[in-house]
């Protein structure tokens, strides 16, 4: 296992526990105890979990209350292999409609690959990352920069997505569950991709394990409303995702079709 895989595990155990002892994590990954400390040292400095005496206990703000730039290095060999995944569900020649958030960023450099494409982004992030590369026609829609964020939000995202009309919407999203179905965080995020959802006639949803179960502040859409859901292998676990495989079996149960990688 890589380091960046190892320090993605790491974290969920963490993350799932609501702690970890360096004995256990040693156990559970196969390695050294002082591989384990160093592990959670990384994760430290990043702000992502919190030392105590024997091991670690999580900062849970990371995803709902810090900016892009604080959440970007969180699974990021996760959200690697989620990009990788979601870019391969594209045809060549198609318009695509591409979401602002870590992950989608991800799903950006690997959409090159996917040329030609026109690709019409909602991040600014993600326009950096396909700007000038070969076979892509690049669109950014008009709208008001987040702070913190650079998503694009804002009655002009809104009206400009309303003269537009996409083969698929990926869409990042800050939770799934099974009742209040897919929902974010922040109001204006929300309000776009549900003019997104409108506008699209595929839907692809990426997101790492921990949103599922999560129920965000501000609802999206039902469960239906999106054709596919790329997440990673550890939805699956009940163990480090205790929500994650009823999340799972009430996607299915609503049409929606699963991948895990």
């Amino acid at each position: 296992m890589g380091i960046a895989n190892r320090l993605d595990v790491t974290l969920r155990l963490v993350l799932g526990g609501g702690g970890a002892t360096v004995t256990e994590l040693a156990r559970r990954l196969g390695v050294s105890e002082m591989t384990a400390r160093r592990d959670l040292d990384e994760l430290e400095r990043q702000g992502l979990v919190r030392r105590v005496r024997g091991g670690a206990v999580p900062v849970r703000t990371v995803e709902a209350g810090s900016g892009f730039d604080a959440r970007e290095v969180w699974q990021s060999a996760t959200k690697e292999r989620l990009g990788a995944a979601v870019a391969g569900l594209v045809e060549p020649g198609q318009t695509v409609l591409l979401d602002a958030g870590t992950t989608t960023v991800h799903v950006a450099e690997q959409l090159v690959a996917r040329a030609p494409l026109t690709v019409a982004v909602l991040s600014l992030q993600a326009a950096v990352r396909l700007a000038d590369r070969p076979g892509i026609r690049l669109l950014v829609l008009g709208g008001e920069s987040r702070p913190g964020e650079r998503s694009l939000v804002g009655p002009l995202a809104l009206s400009t997505l309303e003269t537009l009309a996409f083969d698929c919407f990926v869409m990042s999203i800050g939770g799934v569950h099974g009742e209040h179905g897919w929902s974010e965080f922040s109001l204006d995020d929300a309000s776009v991709k549900q003019a997104a959802l409108a506008r699209a006639e595929r839907v692809i949803a990426v997101a790492d394990a921990t949103k599922l179960g999560v129920r965000a502040f501000s609802r999206v859409a039902d469960l239906g409303a999106v054709s596919t859901f790329v997440t990673d292998t550890a939805a699956a676990d009940i163990a480090t995702h205790p929500s994650g495989p009823e999340t799972l079996t009430a996607l299915r149960e609503a049409g929606v079709s699963t991948l895990l990688v």
